[in-house]
């Protein structure tokens, strides 16, 4: 025999009425169903009782909406007519008679309310029978209670007797109303809101079901909220622990105390989907295999909370305080939702419903009043607008660091954790966060406990020029390799150019960037984009720079304060003042976050990752020798007799080794920023302003229009032109070259010899040489690419990539 629940909106509708049929006759064994009122039936039941006890008889709106809904159900399914007919309108004749009284003596009582609260599920019951052909058993005959109205609790040894009464000898189909059952004197009382799973679960139990099925709109419960985290996905199976934590903090699959019947008996629960009963759901059991991969099951929340804190020197100590603290709670029907408590013994805080707060506040100054006088209970502190969120799985308490892990993750996401509470049993950990932060959270625990299939990174970029265009080009072609083989999927959530910038939170399609761009509404900003990164809030983001301004450089703090990793080709912040350039690494230290600057030397060579390789495992810089600009190097490789020094110059702007204006390459100033960076990364402090810089082109040129350059540099044709000459008679090269050593740093043009491993140095190839404590005698070289759009963004990528730490 097998149990089928159904609830309120898979019989919400006709047409839903229809797919329960054919559910139900799929059937070969025996089956009870158990249905809830038509969706929506039993809140319209209480809003009309609320209205009536106004005394006003304004409830006709809510009452000719129930019979509506109804009277078109009826009309589809059976044409408005027979038997059925004439007992829903009797059902819905008694609910106006209750509430033309209601409205008469001005009063709602407990007692009246269960006794309209069940007709919705009275009059589903009568419908569903008749439309699947089968018997109808009224669960209020057998389901015996207290005459704790709203609420009542079932007297299982008169109850389960009563139900194999009824039952005995039963084959085929039965329908019955959830929810409903009645006292000793054969008055109606209500198992409480969700309570036809438990009708259902009492069934089940009582009869010894091979299984209950609780069927519904959703596919079974989630790793998480799917409205807040998309990637969540159906968890396959639950112990009944596990499900009994999860339903209750926040997720509303089932009715918690469904679950003890069934439990107590050993018989499986299945959540089903009404609208995909094809899909397998969740399976709720004893014990559950394996899992230990996964030690979390699911994540839930709650919110509308406020924390309660007492606290008081006084309290340290002190037998009892807990006792009175909880029993003057109950006393006002205040449900605690989460203990935490200092071993000191000198606070206590509790999580409550937002709703409850005022009587839950006035009770405990009542209870204390006298210690609050004394001063031995200092401070009663409400804090409102926060959620409790719990992770729960049964395995946690086989797994090691789950704690550590969970709470390291959170904060490094920036996310304030305000009270925590975990039991003896591991099953459950707790804990309170503000409700702004709530969506971030569930998203950071999430990602982090792997209840995703992949792991995500959010990019932010500004700047889509050359370099932030080849990003989004090489983004756009390794996407799919990365989903498949590192289960990492790197998203654009925001990009800006100079006019426009576009968000998206589930990601921008890349080659539709610009389009979108171009059409956008947004203006952009540098603080707008700030400000929307920061609002969205998303965990994994990562704020890339492919801009050289100043501008942008000055927001790093602010982003990285806001637990935002920065990822920049930009040298303005790595190269500013020392104070700037310290304060940006001890920020992203304290957050959790990175700061990664690999292209400000070399594009995409691994010179910083490596020389921050050996300074970590020890190693200590004694010298550092190194040709690095690109856009030089393929000057000085490219002239010839055949080719002018200025003819070199326009050659490297057309090829993108160079800067729009190459006077900033001419003037050494950005290898004097490379050396620096690199001097900093070793562990010295240096400013830009103690580089020595030996410029080779007049300052005159630097000064006047970009035009005025063009037509200037070619004077110095002549005279580079006689130089070659000489060094190329005496086998040397020019080679711009940086040096620093003993605290001081230099960058300026030399002649090398073949024997020189700058010597060999072709077209924008860059060369580093780290002399170090191990690498004395043999100093260690990197030596490849050292410019271009391309492989700058290259190494940006590989940036982007050391952020998810995959």
């Amino acid at each position: 025999m097998k149990v089928l629940k159904f609830g309120g909106t898979s019989v919400g509708s006709a047409a839903n009425i229809k797919r329960v049929k054919q559910i139900v006759l799929a059937e070969k064994d025996d089956v009870i169903v158990v249905v809830s009122a038509l969706g929506g039936i039993t809140d319209k039941i209480l809003n009309a009782a609320t209205n009536a006890a106004t005394g006003t008889g304004d409830f006709h709106t809510e009452l000719t909406e129930i019979k509506t809904k109804h009277e078109e159900t009826l009309q589809e399914l059976f044409n408005g007519s027979g038997k059925v007919q004439e007992l829903v309108n009797n059902l819905l004749d008694e609910l106006e008679q209750i509430l033309t009284g209601i409205t008469l003596v001005g009063e709602l009582t407990a007692k009246t309310l269960d006794r309209i609260a069940g007709i919705g599920e009275r009059v589903s019951s009568h419908i569903v029978a008749h439309y699947l052909g089968a018997d109808r058993k009224d669960s209020s005959e057998f389901i015996r209670t207290n005459s704790n109205f709203g609420r009542a609790s079932v007297d299982f040894n008169v109850t389960n007797q009563k139900i194999r009464d009824a039952f005995s000898g039963f084959r085929g189909k039965a329908v019955v109303p959830g929810f409903i059952s009645k006292n000793n004197k054969g008055e109606f009382t209500t198992l409480g809101r969700g309570g036809s799973d438990f009708t259902a679960a009492i069934i089940a139990a009582a009869l010894d079901a091979e299984i209950l099925e609780i069927w519904t709109d959703v596919n079974g419960f989630m790793t998480a909220d799917p409205r807040v985290i998309r990637k969540a996905y159906t968890i396959p199976e639950l112990t009944y622990s596990e499900a009994m934590e999860l339903s209750h903090f926040g997720a509303k699959v089932i009715y918690p105390p469904t679950i003890l019947p069934v439990y107590q008996k050993g018989i499986p629960i299945q959540i089903k989907n009404t609208f995909e009963p094809e899909n397998a759901g969740t399976k709720i059991i004893k014990g559950v295999k394996n899992g230990l991969d996964r030690p979390i099951k699911g994540i839930s929340s709650i919110s509308g909370i406020t924390l309660l804190t007492i606290q008081g020197i006084g309290m340290v100590g002190v037998t009892g305080i807990s006792m009175r603290l909880f029993t003057a709670l109950a006393s006002v029907n205040v449900n605690v939702i989460l203990i935490s408590q200092a071993s000191s013994e000198n606070s206590i805080s509790i999580a409550i419903e937002e709703k409850a707060i005022e009587v839950a506040e006035a009770a405990i100054r009542e209870e204390f009043e006298k210690e609050i006088n004394s001063g031995q209970v200092n401070k009663i502190e409400l804090e409102s607008g926060v959620s409790v969120v719990a992770i729960v799985g049964e395995n946690m308490k086989h797994t090691t660091g789950i704690a550590g892990k969970l709470f390291s993750t959170i904060g490094k996401s920036g996310v304030n954790i305000i009270a925590i509470a975990q039991g003896a049993s591991e099953l459950n950990i707790s804990w309170v966060v503000k409700n702004e932060e709530l969506r971030k959270t569930l998203n950071v625990v999430h990602e982090s406990f792997f209840l995703s299939e992949f792991l995500e990174i959010n990019v932010f970029l500004m700047g889509i020029g050359t370099v932030g265009g080849n990003l989004l080009q090489q983004l756009q072609q390794q996407q799919n390799r990365l989903l498949k083989e590192k289960h990492l999927r790197v998203k654009l959530t925001g990009v800006a150019n100079s006019k426009k910038m576009v968000f998206h939170r589930d990601g921008i399609e890349i080659e539709k960037f610009r389009e979108l761009l171009e059409n956008s509404d947004h203006v952009s900003g540098l603080h707008a984009f700030v400000d929307e990164m920061e609002a969205m809030n998303i965990y994994n983001s990562v704020f890339v720079d492919c801009t050289a301004s100043e501008d942008v450089a000055a927001l790093y703090k602010r982003i990285l304060g806001s637990n935002i990793s920065v990822v920049t080709a930009n040298k303005v912040a790595a190269s500013s003042e020392y104070s700037n350039y310290a304060e940006l690494k001890k920020i992203a230290k304290q957050k959790g976050v990175k700061f990664l600057f690999e292209t400000n030397v070399g594009a995409g060579l691994p010179i910083i990752n490596t020389l921050n390789d050996l300074v970590n495992s020890g190693d200590k810089i004694l010298k550092i020798e190194a040709v690095l600009s690109g856009t030089l190097n393929y000057i000085f490789n490219t002239i010839s007799e055949d080719v002018p020094f200025s003819k070199t110059i326009k050659m490297a702007k057309e090829e993108g080794y160079s800067e729009p204006d190459p006077r900033i390459d001419l003037s050494g100033v950005d290898v004097a920023r490379k050396i620096l960076i690199l001097a900093r990364e070793s562990g010295y402090v240096l400013e830009m302003d103690e580089i020595l810089i030996e410029r080779f082109v007049p300052d005159s040129l630097f000064d006047g229009t970009l035009d005025e350059f063009w037509s200037g540099i070619k004077s110095l044709d002549t005279e580079f032109e006689q130089r070659r000459k000489v060094l190329d008679a005496e086998n040397k090269k020019w080679r711009f070259v940086a040096r620093f050593e003993n605290g001081k740093a230099s960058a300026g043009l030399e002649e090398v010899d073949a024997t020189h491993p700058f010597y060999d140095l072709e077209g924008s190839n860059n060369l580093v040489m780290y002399t170090t404590e191990r690498y004395d005698e043999f100093p260690m070289l990197i030596k490849g690419y050292g410019a271009g759009a391309s492989v700058t963004a290259a190494g940006v990528f590989a940036d982007l990539i050391k952020v998810s730490n995959i």
